[in-house]
């Protein structure tokens, strides 16, 4: 088993056991970025994670909008990037873009 699916297992194991769980996922990248597409991110509904799809301020930024997916239901595609003036605000200073799709499960 590798990382991906230690992940979704995890995911299915907190959804399984009635906990809201959203997955992020890396869609895209353009220069400098610390993951690759295809890396996720499980949170439940109290900020638990596994996994990791940027690391540093951006992540904590993907926790909180996953949290809310949770909450919401609604889908989210998050763009950081050091176009981005929220990108600053995250820590995203590397020359890269991040995009990054978030979903609650079930």
């Amino acid at each position: 088993m590798d990382d991906r699916d230690d992940i979704l297992e995890t995911a299915r194991t907190w959804h399984d056991a009635g906990r809201g769980v959203a997955l992020a996922t890396v869609v895209e990248t353009w220069g400098s970025a610390p993951r690759q597409a295809g890396s996720q991110l499980a949170v439940d509904g109290d900020g638990n994670f596994v996994g990791s799809v940027s690391g540093g301020c951006v992540e904590g930024a993907v926790i909180g909008e996953a949290r809310q997916a949770i909450a919401d239901g609604q889908p989210r595609l998050l763009d950081y990037g050091v176009s981005n003036d929220e990108a600053w605000a995250v820590g995203l200073a590397c020359g890269g873009r991040i995009r990054i799709l978030v979903e609650r499960l079930g």
